[in-house]
């Protein structure tokens, strides 16, 4: 399912209709790579495996939509060109490692829509819906690679222009890769929003975006601007088909999906990390601070009733968590004196 460029927000409000009204989206991707053997330790994060070992990354997807998963996002959240060609790869090899990672996602989409179709996978509520393709953008931060997609604290010298310079050929790049969504993920603040909402009118992006920010408090985004302000500014932008919250505590996403609903009437999507803190310094996430799978999907019907209707995992969730938001999801549609709202 490819959305044109008219008619985007229809055609998403469509692929929830034909979801049942809330889409499960992928979980943590570093996560999972790391349990299948891969080394993460690099400034590369996940898109070194780009480079290194794509298969794990396929796996990994399939593995997500086995759980059953609507939307995969690709490895490219903290993939650009500027971050490769650091390493040594020329122009080209960067970007055609920015549409690997897209290509990596839509392989791993094909193989298992034919294990489906030849009965080797069990998933009758969604042999018949289409699964969708995301391709991440990160922020500036995550390309530093300093903590600072934590804070959204680009220093006085960083302007639009600076910000719009950095991002604008890998957009262009993603999204002719052949993805269904743009994903805009952990926006920390609200000058790469505007960024992120002019560049898809100037460069005119026909494939649909959406925009996620992360809060640390449950009110503002991390920088401390306005969540309200940053919802408003994707709302304003016709590209834009959905609005949300991801890498957040998910404590603070009931709050925040009720703000959000305040100023925009775009589907609402969630994809909370484990609950876990992430020390930036030591490059780690701090054990014992998170919630098990079992509180994570307790909260699904919360979040579901106060207007999520796209629901995933962020870092350290992992296909169990999905397939408990499948479960969790599935016995809301199945009340007894009630359908899914």
């Amino acid at each position: 399912m490819g959305f044109g460029s008219g008619g985007s927000e229809a055609l998403m409000k469509d692929f929830l209709r034909q979801v049942g009204g809330c889409a499960v989206i992928d979980g943590g991707l570093a996560t999972e790579l790391e349990s299948n053997g891969a080394d993460l330790n690099d400034p590369l994060w996940s898109a070194k495996c780009l480079i290194s070992s794509p298969h794990l990354i396929r796996k990994v997807h399939l593995d997500y939509l086995k759980a059953g998963a609507h939307v995969i996002i690709t490895s490219s959240y903290q993939a650009t060109i500027q971050g490769f060609m650091s390493r040594g790869l020329s122009e080209e090899e960067s970007e055609a490692l920015l549409r690997r990672s897209v290509e990596v996602a839509c392989e791993a989409r094909d193989i298992f829509y034919k294990e489906c179709s030849d009965g080797l996978n069990n998933h009758n509520q969604i042999k018949r819906q289409t699964i969708l393709v995301a391709a991440s953008v990160g922020s500036y931060g995550a390309y530093l690679a300093d903590g600072s997609e934590y804070s959204g604290d680009y220093g006085k010298e960083m302007t639009l222009e600076k910000l719009k310079e950095f991002h604008r050929r890998r957009l262009g790049v993603l999204a002719a890769a052949g993805a269904d969504l743009i994903a805009f993920e952990t926006i920390p603040n609200k000058l790469e929003a505007q960024v992120y909402a002019e560049l898809l009118e100037e460069n005119n992006i026909s494939t649909p975006a959406w925009f996620s920010f992360n809060s640390k408090d449950g009110v503002n985004v991390v920088s401390g601007d306005s969540l309200i302000e940053c919802a408003s500014i994707a709302n304003s932008c016709k590209k834009v088909v959905a609005v949300g919250i991801n890498c957040t505590p998910p404590r603070f996403i009931q709050g925040l999906i009720l703000s959000m609903r305040k100023v925009t009437e775009k589907p609402i999507l969630i994809y909370p990390n484990s609950g876990e803190r992430y020390d930036p310094d030591k490059k780690e996430w701090v054990a014992s601070t998170g919630v098990t799978d079992e509180d994570f999907v307790s909260y699904v019907s919360v979040w579901r009733e106060a207007g999520a209707c796209l629901i995933g995992g962020c870092c350290r969730t992992t296909p169990n968590t999905i397939r408990g938001i499948c479960r969790a999801l599935q016995k809301k549609y199945d009340a007894p004196n009630g359908s899914a709202p």
